[in-house]
């Protein structure tokens, strides 16, 4: 099964889309830092690159936790990074309302994984016409995907990626079945995995969520193995000094290891 997702080809024989960047635009000079540094990583390591990070955290745990610049000033400072290193920008959308003034800028829509059976803004991201990535939701069997593509794919638009984050497992934490990939992966469209966020713990902290990031590498090797089409991970330069989702997200000079990791294992289950 092969896709081509915003000039990328994904399928069993081309290397995985990376998706990634920090949880959300804390300020230009960070989001353009690790946008750069990533693209030369992927860069050399062959692999297609989409940067992601988010103008708006909508479903912090607190009212008081940072939710990121917004909507206008965030999406000029992806545009800025967009036309700069030339690189694809992806980012959230939260409501029906933001769907096209956010496909003027970015490249692949993201539908949040707690919003992924809103009608309306599947429907309304959807008739952008551009890719969208939908986030699985943690409180759903992967084959319940179904009913969401079927929603999706109405208004004619097929350029859909799936992306799996891990299914609540009692309070405050997360678990993987990766039975959930060949099943998503079955439905006909490219499956991504959520490295960062399938690591994350819920409210783990009281008004924000925990995470356990030094189960990246492990994770990432597994979905590698089960042949998922990319990898979505939240980077940052300084995690532990992050804004938003410290705990869970990679710093950026252990990427690379990652990658390199997933790599290896993609190129050994390409069929000769």
């Amino acid at each position: 099964m092969d896709r081509t997702i915003n000039n990328v080809v994904l399928g069993d024989n081309h290397p995985p889309l990376v998706i990634a960047g920090p949880c959300v635009i804390e300020n230009a000079d960070i989001t353009h830092y690790t946008a750069g540094r990533l693209k030369e990583i992927c860069g050399s390591l062959g692999l297609p690159f989409v940067f992601k990070s988010s103008f708006d955290k909508a479903n912090r745990s607190s009212l008081n936790n940072f939710r990121g610049p917004g909507m206008e000033k965030g999406l000029t400072i992806l545009s800025d990074i967009k036309s700069r290193l030339d690189v694809r920008v992806l980012s959230d959308i939260h409501a029906a309302s933001e769907a096209k003034p956010a496909s003027e800028v970015l490249d692949i829509l993201q539908i949040p994984a707690l919003l992924c059976r809103q009608t309306d803004l599947i429907l309304a991201a959807s008739g952008t016409g551009k890719p969208v990535n939908i986030k699985k939701g943690q409180f759903l069997a992967p084959w319940d995907m179904k009913n969401i593509i079927e929603k999706f794919i109405s208004t004619g638009n097929r350029d859909l990626l799936l992306t799996e984050r891990g299914t609540s497992f009692g309070y405050n934490n997360l678990v993987v079945d990766f039975r959930g990939f060949p099943i998503m992966r079955a439905f006909g469209y490219p499956v991504i995995f959520d490295v960062t966020h399938s690591l994350q713990l819920p409210g783990g902290q009281g008004t924000c969520s925990g995470g356990q990031r030094e189960y990246a590498a492990p994770l990432a090797r597994a979905a590698a193995a089960a042949g998922v089409d990319g990898f979505f991970l939240e980077v940052h330069p300084e995690p532990d000094k992050a804004l938003c989702d410290g705990p869970n997200m990679v710093g950026l000079d252990e990427v690379k290891a990652i990658l390199e990791s997933v790599v290896a294992i993609t190129t050994a289950l390409r069929k000769p």
